[in-house]
């Protein structure tokens, strides 16, 4: 199992999410199997073949939560609290890009989502972008081929 870096909402939002399918969803799934058990055959029963579809994924997942919560690693610094040194998980970097600025967060893959500016420590900007420091230009080649030149201007 890889590390799996996450700030402590993110972690939070895993707990819960575990709650719920743990609780609510199985509850939920459990009475949809009823219900299509009621109508009869089971073998050509389409509500009852998509209930236990939804169990399995709902038990996957459940199964995959708790392997992230149980191997997480609490990012210990608070999201835009003070100014750091170099980039590492957690950090917030502002970067000149061309005549332009990118506000990134850099996060564990559990929480990447580029549309919030959270991105993978994993992924290629990320990856490239740990251990620099403010005025350092990095040079990321994107997936594609596309070579971008990144200036940080600030860390936090």
């Amino acid at each position: 199992m890889e590390k799996q870096y996450l700030t402590k909402a993110g972690l939070e939002k895993l707990k819960t999410e575990l709650e719920w399918r743990k609780k609510e969803k199985k509850l939920e799934i459990a009475q949809k199997i009823e219900e299509a058990k009621s109508l009869g055959d089971l073998s050509e029963n389409a509500a009852y073949s998509t209930a236990r579809e939804e169990q399995a994924f709902n038990e996957g997942r459940i199964k995959e939560i708790e392997v992230i919560v149980k191997h997480a690693i609490l990012i210990d610094h608070q999201e835009g609290k003070g100014i750091k040194r170099t980039v590492e998980v957690g950090c917030t970097v502002v970067m000149k890009v061309g005549k332009g600025k990118e506000t990134i967060t850099i996060v564990g893959s559990t929480e990447a989502n580029p549309r919030e500016g959270k991105l993978s420590n994993e992924s290629p900007i990320g990856k490239a972008l740990l251990g620099h420091k403010i005025g350092d230009n990095v040079e990321i080649t994107l997936p594609g081929g596309k070579t971008t030149r990144y200036q940080i201007e600030s860390i936090q």
